[in-house]
């Protein structure tokens, strides 16, 4: 018998997640992550600075309550809904992280190794962080839109430069775990 703790079948969390993207659609909106940062920089006063930042934020307040609702969604889940932080990865994955120094893989969704408040005390950590941090704000920046924005709304509207995006971030993804990961750590 399933618990309320077990993950949501896809069956379940797809339909939904075609739901609003459909209600989306219906009132002319795209969902997407990385346009909040636009949205927060504009608030802050960046467009006095830059051009790009220069917009009427207020259209897109509704994609901050999206925001919003992700961080009290995630805690909840994560302090509330979950049983426990161990991840269900292979066995030869848990081994080949630990050889990699990662002691925590397993048992945490986010490496204590890279995420923990101690990790900051760490040059290395500190710098794959920003490097990391920075190249993926220039990806979005330049693919115009995150993974969730291209992946759920840009495919669910059959554009073709998201659907380039999406199988650049595989392609990508793959190079990076597979080449760089392991010259890295």
């Amino acid at each position: 018998m399933n618990s309320i703790f077990d993950p949501w079948p896809w069956y379940v969390s797809g339909p939904l997640i075609a739901f609003i993207m459909f209600l989306l659609l219906m009132v002319g909106k795209n969902f997407g992550m990385s346009s909040n940062l636009r949205t927060l920089c504009t608030i802050c006063g960046a467009g006095k600075k830059n051009d790009f930042f220069k917009f009427d934020w207020k259209t897109q307040k509704w994609n901050l309550i999206v925001v919003l609702g992700a961080i009290i969604g995630g805690f909840l889940a994560s302090n509330y809904l979950s049983e426990t932080t161990e991840v269900h990865v292979s066995k030869q994955t848990v081994e080949n992280l630990y050889e990699l120094g990662f002691k925590s893989a397993g048992t945490t969704y986010m490496p204590t190794e890279l995420f923990d408040i101690n990790a900051l005390t760490d040059i290395k950590s500190i710098l794959l962080l920003a490097v990391g941090g920075l190249l993926v704000g220039f990806g979005a920046r330049y693919a115009g839109g995150c993974t969730s924005g291209h992946a759920i709304s840009g495919l669910s509207n059959l554009q073709l430069p998201s659907l380039l995006a999406v199988i650049g971030f595989f392609a990508g993804g793959l190079f990076m775990i597979h080449i760089l990961f392991p010259l890295i750590f």
